[in-house]
């Protein structure tokens, strides 16, 4: 998504050469490009869906074999990514939206920037159509479904930088591959704002908000592979527990984000250092990195002998890629926590996401809002709607967007989200008609 143009504030943080000097150096670039600064007035979004090829099965939605790599590709043409097509000119869909692909062939809609959610909507909703169609070619479904209950993970996708990751995940636990391969979101991505005090307001909001906006688009029960226990996302449950420092940033410890987030960038372990041909010393390593080193480490020469050279800007570029936080700075500000939602109505979240930014006051309210349960990840992911807390504190939320939201239409259609909130149904039951989610244990139980 592209974002407003620096200010003169943060315009001169760039290094000169590609080269970093020093970790003050590397702290003020960061600072710089995740958090450029200009009035707030774009929103963006991504949309990720599971992929199938052939028939639907009895046995559940997404039980159909992955698509070969060739298909896909094939049924894209001109808009195939590099990843799977690396002569295609990768075009955008007439909307504005490019076609990426995840590891466990996931496919993705990352929308071009506009001024309002629903112009994106509208766009981002032709594209997704056009795209189901130019699969359909080659009898590849999508399937709207945050997790995958029906396969297990296996990756597709064969590119040094998810073997360097499965690889990295793979020794914390099962949930870094069930990430990569078997679950979908949808993002939405605001700009920072204007200056500092405003991009801490809304890099706060955003925080504290999304426990219950997690809670309230969770739909992903059932992840294939998951150790047991009963989860209301699934999805955010992998994302929670495959790396916790590269996943849950201290914020709660951040007085100034662009500073907090600088610094944290630094301090996380390397996921992968990129080879030109994927190996060091002739030996095939599919850029794995040294375990445990931060790009701190390596820009200091602590990794002189490991990796021969220092990292320049390219290299901490990519590094900031390999940030997952619940809100992550890219620029503008990208919210990663809201499960993909059934059919067209991931149209909602978008919505709501624009209204509670919408103004400094409704920033200010919804923080207020929110603010006993930031914080309160795992408990969102878990119980979701069926804690009372929680379930309150996203109904507010909610009502809050659809008193701002930009349009009646939309202001509508918050409206009956924030009914569904308030009697504990999911996305997907709200659609079914029917079903109850996880049941949280009551104190003392």
């Amino acid at each position: 998504m592209a974002v407003t143009l620096d200010t003169p504030e943060s315009a001169h943080c760039a290094p000169e050469q590609g080269e970093l000097s020093s970790r003050a150096a590397a702290e003020a670039y960061v600072g710089g490009v995740c958090f450029k600064l200009g009035p707030p007035r774009l929103i963006g979004a991504e949309l990720e869906w599971l992929t199938v090829q052939g028939e639907c099965s009895a046995s559940g939605p997404a039980s159909a074999p992955r698509p070969p790599l060739a298909a896909l590709a094939d049924a894209l043409g001109p808009y195939a990514p590099r990843s799977i097509a690396p002569d295609s000119p990768a075009l955008a869909l007439p909307g504005g939206s490019r076609v990426t692909l995840e590891p466990g062939g996931q496919i993705e809609l990352s929308s071009a920037p506009y001024a309002d959610a629903a112009r994106l909507c509208d766009r981002l909703r032709d594209d997704a159509r056009l795209l189901r169609k130019l699969l359909e070619t080659r009898s590849i479904r999508t399937v709207s479904l945050a997790a995958d209950a029906d396969r297990r993970p296996k990756r597709i996708l064969r590119l040094p930088r998810y073997r360097a990751m499965e690889h990295a995940f793979g020794g914390v636990g099962p949930f870094g591959k069930l990430m990569m391969c078997n679950t979908a979101a949808a993002q939405v991505s605001v700009d920072a704002g204007a200056h500092r005090a405003e991009v801490t307001a809304r890099w706060t909001a955003l925080y504290a908000v999304g426990p219950a906006l997690l809670a309230a688009f969770a739909c992903s029960p059932a992840l294939r592979g998951a150790p047991s226990g009963a989860w209301a996302s699934q999805r955010m449950r992998a994302w929670l527990r495959l790396d916790n420092v590269r996943t849950r940033p201290p914020v709660m410890d951040w007085t100034d984000p662009v500073a907090g987030y600088s610094k944290w960038a630094l301090d996380v372990p390397l996921l992968c250092v990129r080879s030109p041909d994927g190996s060091r010393d002739g030996r095939e390593t599919g850029w794995l990195a040294p375990p445990g080193a931060t790009f701190a480490d390596w820009l200091s020469g602590g990794l002189d002998d490991e990796v021969g050279r220092r990292p320049d800007v390219s290299d901490l570029d990519y590094h900031l890629t390999t940030m997952f936080p619940p809100v992550r700075a890219s620029g503008h500000l990208e919210v990663r926590y809201i499960d993909a939602q059934p059919g067209d109505t991931w149209t909602t979240p978008v919505q709501v996401i624009e209204a509670l930014m919408s103004s400094p006051s409704v920033v200010a309210e919804a923080t207020t809002v929110a603010a006993p349960l930031a914080g309160h990840w795992l408990d969102a992911a878990r119980y979701g709607l069926a804690d009372r807390d929680i379930r309150s504190a996203a109904v507010d939320l909610l009502r809050l967007a659809a008193a701002h939201a930009a349009t009646a239409a939309c202001a509508t259609e918050i409206e009956s989200a924030a009914e569904r909130c308030r009697s504990g149904r999911t996305p997907t039951e709200d659609r079914a008609g029917n079903g109850t989610g996880p049941d949280r244990p009551e104190a003392g139980a």
